[in-house]
């Protein structure tokens, strides 16, 4: 991997930045923090920049730049405490799926046990409730296991038994015996390493480390120039050193997202359980540093004047959409101990380097 700054990934960084700059906060501390879907401010930025042409390869008229590009889109998005209206087109090109939907009930692990669908004639009926990203989405691709595998069914505006919830946040729709039949199932979300839910995932991570980085940078300015005791709050230790770990957690998880993203894309025999590591430690990190964050702030981040709660609300439910930190763990120590067994039993002389990570 080289660590090199790419000019290409520095200069679409800062035209990101740029544009997400330009995009109105919600500033209510109550209600939902950010607008999201497909009519979201965002889309109009990530539309200017052809963010949809990033990952496409370029035999299919894309710009080939690969998952560490959609990545970057991802974390931009969430340091700028937007909701993240890149995922659910970047997916849904992976599986050759339409653009412009939202994503739904991939929040429960085992992935698609959220949503049961039931056998009836020539489909399935959908029952269940899921979150999803827009307040008023269009077609839905619904994470769900049909004959026991995961997949992402298409369920169309206006669909019998589905309904929205958007005086919540993060909305919920919920299904009462949707039909949907094979010709709407748009792929299947196995657990291969490179595959479409490993990108996703990815993705994911990248935006709850943007979140993480959004609400850090807020708290180092605020306590760079708020002062107490006769002094900034920066110079106090009690305010400091947490900051400072808090940096520390950010480049380790920086590193663990960018790593996995640079093998999806380079090393794809040696990205073993990467991606879904690289999202536990992104929803742990952005838990924690968002409230440290809150708490160097004290009674200040809960205004609007900071932003504060956009982040601290935008971590706590994108921290769990694709799977419980503590779930995702406990796949990757799965993992680890079918690969020793297959070790231990001679049919592999070497571990995987996902086991030895």
């Amino acid at each position: 991997m080289d660590l090199t700054p790419d000019p290409l990934f520095v200069q679409l960084r800062k035209a990101l930045r740029a544009g997400l700059a330009g995009v109105t906060a919600l500033d209510g501390v109550h209600g939902a923090p950010v607008a999201d879907g497909a009519s979201g401010p965002t889309r109009t930025v990530l539309d200017d920049l052809g963010a949809a042409d990033f990952e496409r390869p370029a035999s299919a008229g894309g710009l080939g730049l690969g998952l560490t590009a959609g990545a970057l889109v991802s974390e931009e998005l969430g340091r700028a405490a937007c909701g993240n209206s890149y995922r659910a087109d970047a997916m849904a090109a992976d599986l050759g799926g339409p653009a412009g939907a939202a994503l739904a009930g991939l929040e429960s692990l085992p992935t698609g046990t959220g949503v049961v669908a039931t056998p009836r004639g020539n489909g399935w009926e959908l029952t269940g409730t899921a979150t999803v990203d827009d307040v008023d989405p269009g077609t839905l691709l619904v994470a769900t296991r049909t004959d026991g595998r995961p997949v992402l069914v298409a369920v169309a505006r206006g669909a019998a038994g589905r309904s929205t919830e958007s005086g919540c946040w993060p909305p919920v729709v919920r299904f009462e015996a949707t039909p949907v039949t094979a010709a709407d199932v748009v792929g299947t979300l196995d657990d291969s390493p490179t595959g479409p839910l490993a990108r996703a995932r990815l993705r994911q991570a990248a935006h709850l480390l943007g979140i993480a980085e959004g609400a850090h940078q807020v708290a180092v300015e605020y306590a760079g120039f708020r002062r107490q005791f006769g002094t900034r709050l920066r110079d106090l230790p009690a305010v400091s050193f947490p900051l400072a770990r808090a940096m520390v957690a950010l480049r380790a998880t920086r590193a663990a997202v960018y790593w996995a993203a640079w093998s999806v894309d380079s090393e794809p025999d040696e990205v073993g359980t990467a991606p879904v590591m690289a999202l536990a430690t992104a929803a742990e990190t952005a838990r924690d540093v968002v409230r440290l964050s809150m708490q160097s702030c004290g009674v200040r981040a809960m205004t609007a004047e900071l932003g504060l709660h956009r982040y601290f609300r935008l971590a706590a439910a994108e921290s769990v959409r694709y799977g419980d930190p503590a779930a995702l763990w406990r796949m990757v120590g799965a993992e680890r101990v079918r690969t020793a067994r297959r070790a231990a039993a001679g049919e592999g002389s070497l571990v995987t380097a996902a086991a030895r990570r």
